[in-house]
């Protein structure tokens, strides 16, 4: 952490004394765990070239810390005299203190400046570092100008409508004891009883134990310590920091039902699309999603919605550069982590049309409500029920809007997680030569059949993922896939048990 302080700080001098951001949490991880991660001057991810440099930096001994350090000033001819501001944040966790003291003598030992903000979600660091180097244009760096700015974007599309159709105004909030629940907390204070919000897992367990977005969405179960809850009643469950959200629900027979980044996805898309359409404005927008997006959900975007799709490989920082391409991008993952991006043109041309129609004075605001700068658990949800008020609807008329495939993911453990090479976002494996072959046609005999093979970024393991038409043909389809990883290409320990046997696998 002492030396992400001070790779935080050389990075701000080589970008000219801008706002670099050090958020020192562990997501959606267990409790025991912690990170960290870098925010670049416009709120994107460490560039990718200075992840090596980070990765370098780390593991030196400390004996050979300092000359790195000169190494890295000579070879990126950094001025070390120059200006340096670096913020610092943290989640809720009992260690990070200590971790974010390290990180902010790792500044002062390099005479950077640094300002800690505390406990603080991921996303509303992101915003620090944005609103900061945008001379407030963005917003004011501040938790309280944080607030006001969703709060304030949110108010005014709502207006006094607060119930609508089919649209109760009631929520059930799963915190997952993390960061993500104090600060709900904190919203319900200062909005005007907008949204009637019902706070659970706000920091008496565990970060992340039985409850939050990933468990939710993995388990595919109700959070520890939520109620019994009246069937449709609206759950949404946020993870550790607050850059994940998913929605949920249990129907009339009990059966516990997800709404996931996939379906916010469509939600969003389908909202901006229909007010797009309605200013009578020219501009492109665009849907991004990876591999594991289910295939019935890119059949609605593409034939019912009319919306362009574009696949990248696993990972954040592919979704957001893909959706810089378009004038209004929309990217989720499955797990509930994306946010809507505007080009300046988007901002400049909805601003003129927003002088004479309504429509685009809507669109405005919901630029305002947005955290371009990253997936933001809190501000995603005040999108999902800005549109589900708007629309009339409840979680089952959001549910009705397509029918999901069923689908599986298994983790084979290889002896080199290498051996797998993907191309065409990672929807194609290379090498082996010949497993790619094998996979098409045992996917050839499954109804609406779908799988592909990618390797982990961080262990020795192959990720299968497999979808069809029914439960049983996606156990059959991933099972076959899987043990022919494990033939074709270095699977240690066990023989492959048949999914149907496991429980709580699908997803």
């Amino acid at each position: 952490m002492f030396r992400m302080g001070v790779l935080a700080t050389l990075r701000s001098r080589i970008r000219g004394g801008a706002v670099i951001g050090v958020m020192i949490t562990a997501s959606h991880n267990p409790e025991p765990d912690n990170g960290v991660k870098l925010i670049d001057p416009k709120g994107e991810m460490l560039e990718a070239s200075w992840e090596s440099i980070a990765t370098d930096l780390a593991n030196v001994t400390d004996q050979e810390l300092e000359a790195h350090v000169k190494k890295i000033i000579n070879e990126n001819n950094i001025d070390i005299g120059s200006s340096s501001n670096v913020f610092v944040g943290m989640d809720n966790r009992y260690h990070s203190p200590r971790l974010l003291k390290a990180v902010a003598d790792g500044v002062i030992a390099l005479k950077g400046n640094v300002r800690e903000f505390g406990i603080v979600t991921t996303p509303m660091l992101h915003y620090f570092v944005v609103a900061a180097n945008t001379k407030g244009a963005y917003g004011q760096p501040t938790e309280e100008g944080y607030y006001t700015k969703l709060i304030t974007a949110f108010e005014k599309i709502r207006g006094d409508k607060l119930e609508n159709g089919n649209y109760r105004n009631k929520l059930i909030f799963d915190g997952a004891n993390g960061v993500g629940a104090r600060k709900m907390l904190q919203f319900l204070k200062r909005m005007k009883n907008s949204l009637n919000v019902e706070v659970f897992n706000k920091g008496d367990g565990k970060i992340n134990h039985e409850c939050g977005a990933d468990h939710v969405k993995v388990q595919q179960r109700i959070p520890i310590a939520m109620p019994i809850l009246e069937p449709y009643t609206r759950c949404v469950s946020v993870d550790g920091d607050a850059d994940r959200v998913v929605y949920f629900f249990s129907d009339e027979t009990g059966q516990f039902r997800l709404l996931d980044g996939d379906r916010i996805a469509t939600l969003v898309a389908d909202y901006l699309m229909d007010l797009v359409k309605r200013c009578e404005l020219d501009l492109s927008l665009g849907l991004i999603q990876t591999a594991y997006a289910n295939g019935a959900s890119t059949d609605y975007i593409v034939n019912e919605l009319k919306v362009p799709v574009a696949c990248v490989p696993t990972g954040v920082k592919h979704l957001h550069h893909k959706a810089l391409e378009y004038d209004i991008g929309v990217y989720f993952e499955a797990n509930g982590h994306g946010t809507v991006v505007f080009s300046d043109n988007a901002k400049a041309v909805i601003t003129t049309a927003a002088n004479s129609n309504n429509d685009a004075k809507t669109l405005l605001n919901v630029i305002n409500l947005i955290n371009e700068t990253v997936g933001d658990a809190i501000s995603d949800m005040l999108l999902v029920e800005t549109i589900l008020n708007q629309k009339g609807w409840d979680v089952k008329d959001w549910l009705g809007t397509y029918d999901d495939l069923p689908n599986l993911q298994l983790k084979i453990k290889v002896q080199d997680r290498n051996v797998i090479s993907t191309t065409d976002a990672e929807r194609v494996c290379v090498t082996p030569v010949g497993l790619q072959e094998a996979i098409d046609k045992i996917v050839a005999n499954y109804k609406r059949g779908r799988s592909f093979v990618r390797p982990s970024g961080t262990e020795d393991v192959v990720r299968v993922y497999a979808e069809a038409a029914t439960k049983e043909a996606v156990d059959n389809l991933a099972y076959e896939v899987g043990v022919l990883v494990q033939k074709m290409a270095g699977g240690v320990g066990p023989e492959l048990t048949h999914p149907s046997t496991l429980i709580n696998s699908h997803i």
